[in-house]
C-alpha cells in the first residue's frame, strides 16, 4: 500500500538539479506506481553567489539551507542533493532517507583543444595552462601532477564552465563526471582523469534525498529506492571527512566500495601547492567506524596542519 499520494519535492534550479530530481521521482514511481510527485524549485545561496569563490564563502548548507528550510515549514516533503553538498551531520529535525543513484565517480577534463591533439590532455596542457575550478582539492590534486599550471576560481553550472572554457576565459577545467553525464555532454571530455590522479569528493557521484525525521510516510516512500551498498561505500566517505573536521570546501577526497561484507576505503587530504599529501587505506565492516579510523590515522601523520593551512 503506498504511504502517501502526492509529494512535494524541493530542488535547485539548474538543469542538473532537476536532472537529478526528475530521476528521483522516477525511481519512486517504479517503487509507488500511483504516486504523484510535483517539484517546488527553490535558489540557494550558493547560486546566487556565483562571483565569489566558494572557499571565500565558507559555511555549512551552502547549498542546501534554504531547502532544508523549506522542508522544516512543511512547504516541501521532501529535497534532492547532490550528495557531495550535503553537510555530514543531520540538520535538527532532518534526515537522509535514501541514498540512490552513485554514477561515475571520476572527474573529468575539459579544455579548448580537440580530442586527441595536443593540449587536450592533462600531462599536455601547455605550460602555465589555466586551469578553472573553485575546489581546494582538485587544486592540489593538479598542483601534484602539473605545479606549473595555474588555478583561476571559476563559478557555475556545469554548462556555464564548460561554456568559459569554450570562449577562452580558461584554457581548461575539471568537472565531475557524474554531471556531465546526466547532461549528456560527454562530448566535451577531453580526458577522463583516474582515480589515481584524482581521487573524488566524498559521496560524489551519489544522490540523497533528505526529508523531515518526524515524516514517517515519506521515510516509506524512500524506503522503497533506498541503496544499501551505495549508502555504506559513502557512509565511510563521509565519516572520514566529519573526523577530519572538513566540509566540502576542504581539500580532502575519499572512494569507498562495498565487498561483500566489508567496505574498502581510500582517503586522502593535500596541500593546496600540492607539496604535501596524506594518504590512507583500509577496510572494515562498519563504514562510519572505518572511516574515523582511517581520518584518525590520517590527523596522525599531519592532516591537520594541511588543513589548518588550507
Amino acid at each position: 500500500m503506498i504511504p502517501k499520494k502526492t509529494v512535494i519535492i524541493g530542488s535547485r534550479t539548474s538543469q542538473l538539479a532537476l536532472w537529478q530530481t526528475q530521476y528521483i521521482i522516477e525511481q519512486l514511481q517504479v517503487a509507488w506506481p500511483d504516486l504523484e510527485c510535483r517539484i517546488e524549485r527553490i535558489i540557494t545561496k550558493g547560486d546566487k553567489t556565483l562571483d565569489i569563490p566558494l572557499p571565500q564563502i565558507g559555511g555549512k548548507g551552502l547549498f542546501t539551507l534554504e531547502l532544508e528550510n523549506a522542508l522544516r515549514a512543511g512547504q516541501i516533503d521532501l529535497a534532492v542533493h547532490s550528495l557531495k553538498d550535503l553537510p555530514v551531520e543531520n540538520s535538527k529535525g532532518l534526515t537522509v532517507g535514501a541514498i540512490k543513484g552513485r554514477a561515475d565517480v571520476r572527474d573529468v577534463l575539459i579544455t579548448r583543444a580537440a580530442v586527441g591533439v595536443g593540449g587536450s590532455t592533462l600531462g599536455s596542457l601547455p605550460i602555465r595552462a589555466v586551469v578553472g575550478t573553485g575546489s581546494l582539492r582538485r587544486q592540489g590534486q593538479l598542483m601534484i601532477v602539473r605545479p606549473d599550471l595555474r588555478v583561476q576560481s571559476i563559478r557555475g553550472n556545469v554548462e556555464t564552465r564548460i561554456r568559459k572554457v569554450q570562449e577562452g576565459l580558461v584554457d581548461a577545467t575539471i568537472l565531475a563526471a557524474a554531471g556531465v553525464m546526466r547532461l549528456d555532454l560527454e562530448h566535451h571530455v577531453s580526458q577522463w582523469l583516474p582515480l589515481d590522479v584524482m581521487l573524488p569528493a566524498p559521496g560524489q557521484g551519489a544522490l540523497a534525498v533528505q526529508c523531515r525525521a518526524a515524516d514517517e510516510e515519506t521515510l516509506a516512500l524512500l524506503a522503497g529506492i533506498h541503496q544499501a551498498d551505495v549508502a555504506a561505500a559513502v557512509k565511510a566517505e563521509r565519516s572520514f571527512l566529519f573526523h577530519l573536521g572538513g566540509g566540502c570546501a576542504t581539500p580532502v577526497a575519499a572512494y569507498a566500495k562495498q565487498k561483500e561484507n566489508h567496505v574498502h576505503l581510500r582517503g586522502q587530504v593535500v596541500a593546496l601547492d600540492g607539496s604535501r599529501q596524506i594518504e590512507v587505506e583500509g577496510s572494515g565492516a562498519g563504514g562510519w567506524e572505518l572511516g574515523q579510523r582511517l581520518a584518525e590515522k590520517a590527523l596522525a601523520k599531519g592532516a591537520h596542519e594541511i588543513l589548518s593551512d588550507a
